[in-house]
């Protein structure tokens, strides 16, 4: 049997060069997985920097649904949080509280918490994470 060629195939005319194509789709989606996977990392280093300026450890930065536990721990909010940063809209109320309140740990206003923290947090964590701003503990109750 003798294989036949794309430009001999109806309606496939000028193809020739799409051999190796699927190649090029296998490329960008690795690509796409390696710059997904370098900014996860990145932005768990630094929110793991943040854990470590309230005595958690660092490591935690990267393990999905610990740090945001412990973010709700270092802010003074309870665990069940985590349940309502689960659900689609709701989650928008719980993120803008937990971020307030974390901003309120490290001296920052509502203000600037909401702005750079729940809005812009690729900018508001690297700041918390490599200013000179301290951490404070939530008042006991």
């Amino acid at each position: 049997m003798e294989e036949e060629s794309v430009e001999s195939m109806p309606g496939m005319e000028g193809m020739s060069g799409m051999e190796g194509m699927e190649g090029a789709g296998a490329g960008a989606s690795l690509m796409g997985i390696v710059i997904y996977l370098v900014v996860y990392v990145a932005f768990g280093l630094i929110i793991g920097k943040v854990l470590g300026k309230a005595g958690k450890p660092v490591w935690a930065g990267l393990v999905p649904i610990y740090n945001l536990y412990l973010l709700l721990e270092i802010s003074g909010k309870p665990a069940w949080w985590i349940v309502g940063m689960l659900i689609p809209c709701v989650n928008l109320y719980f993120a803008i509280m937990l971020s307030i309140a974390l901003g309120e740990r490290f001296g920052k206003s509502a203000g600037w918490s909401v702005v750079l923290l729940a809005l812009f947090g690729f900018i508001g964590y690297p700041m918390l994470a490599f200013g000179s701003d301290s951490y404070s503990p939530p008042p006991k109750s």
